[in-house]
């Protein structure tokens, strides 16, 4: 998990700047970390592909949020289905297990938020630096690996992508 840190300067992010990776196939940049909010949170900026599921999980630690900027999912959360569309925002309580299936029909552009911060210790974990990987295309996922890195970070993989 990120150590707590004193929050930096003021500092402003264009729309391209911020580490990129690619985490399960999806585009995600991280625009606040904990080494900048004290350990408070964690922001980052996702593109997932039209159709993309990640696997039914839970965060032990966080409390995971969702701002939707364009596209539409539907989020799966304590028994609860949410239809979330551009300006929803979305909130998935620590220790609830929850998944979303984007919509088919075009990628899920959103803002995620967790709190405390950590999750980008996770992304990284997993994930390959942007650079490393340019073309948007799936790529391998190890789910052994998967599952180590996740219970490294206090997330526990339940079950598969929701259907």
């Amino acid at each position: 998990m990120t150590e707590p840190a004193v929050a930096a300067s003021p500092y402003l992010l264009r729309p391209d700047e911020g580490e990129a990776l690619w985490f399960l196939d999806n585009l995600v940049t991280l625009k606040a970390t904990g080494a900048v909010t004290g350990g408070a949170l964690t922001v980052a900026h996702f593109v997932n592909p039209a159709g993309f599921a990640p696997p039914l999980h839970r965060h032990l630690v966080e409390d995971e949020m969702f701002y939707v900027l364009s596209g539409a999912a539907e989020f799966l959360c304590a028994g609860s289905r949410l239809a979330a569309g551009a300006g929803d925002f979305v909130l998935l309580p620590k220790g609830e297990p929850h998944a979303f299936r984007v919509g088919a029909d075009a990628p899920l552009v959103a803002l995620q938020l967790t709190t405390p911060a950590g999750f980008e210790d996770f992304a990284a974990a997993v994930g390959v630096p942007a650079a490393e990987r340019r073309l948007p295309e799936p790529g391998p996922v190890d789910p052994a690996a998967l599952g180590h890195a996740a219970a490294l970070h206090r997330i526990e993989i339940l079950g598969p992508p929701p259907r």
